[in-house]
């Protein structure tokens, strides 16, 4: 079984092109997901979190805010790179063995990682291929604030991400989301019909 990664910048077309996956039968984990459940209370991650970014961070249930974690570490490149240092680790495990059961399970040709970063923690170095999800930085622009964040928080997301130009540039495959869903989705197939002959 063929392990990808699936990755673009914020808001552009990633979702898209992981649910056009699953329609065509692949297995797609989502790194969001499992990074949410690892900062759950007694989780692996949880402790760490709490203690290097405070008990503000905490709702009244004791549940790690993530509205309140993310408004501290999207302004702090510093901060976010020790978030991602305490998550990633554990999202990696959890993802390694999720991709173990999967290869047992079935006659997967290919199953998918869907997350954000994936060049930026080197995850792709254990992989075998990326596919980067790009569209143009206007749509990418709009899409975001479609999704109620201002202008100004917008760019300072899209500012923190490494540049789509440098993700293309180590992706083993790229899927344009900047035309018409069908357009996209013609792109996704040929990728599906190529990973099912590999």
């Amino acid at each position: 079984m063929l392990r990808y990664g699936l990755t673009g910048g914020i808001a552009s077309g990633k979702s898209t092109v992981a649910k056009m996956l699953r329609e065509l039968g692949f297995p797609v984990l989502e790194a969001d997901l499992i990074a949410h459940q690892v900062i759950e209370p007694g989780q692996p991650a949880y402790a760490e979190v709490v203690s290097n970014f405070g008990a503000e961070i905490l709702d009244a249930d004791k549940r790690i805010n993530r509205s309140r974690l993310g408004a501290i570490v999207f302004n702090d490149r510093e901060k976010l790179n020790q978030l991602n240092a305490i998550v990633h680790p554990r999202v990696e495990q959890e993802m390694v063995k999720q991709f173990a059961e999967l290869e047992h399970g079935g006659k997967q040709a290919a199953a998918f990682v869907e997350a954000a970063l994936i060049f930026e923690v080197n995850l792709h170095k254990r992989l075998d291929g990326v596919v980067v999800a790009w569209c143009l930085p206007e749509q990418q622009l709009a899409r975001l604030i479609e999704r109620g964040l201002s202008e100004a928080e917008t760019r300072k997301r899209i500012a923190m991400q490494m540049p789509v130009q440098e993700k293309l540039a180590l992706a083993t495959d790229k899927i344009d989301c900047s035309g018409a869903p069908q357009e996209t989705r013609r792109q996704v197939e040929a990728l599906a019909a190529m990973l099912r002959q590999a």
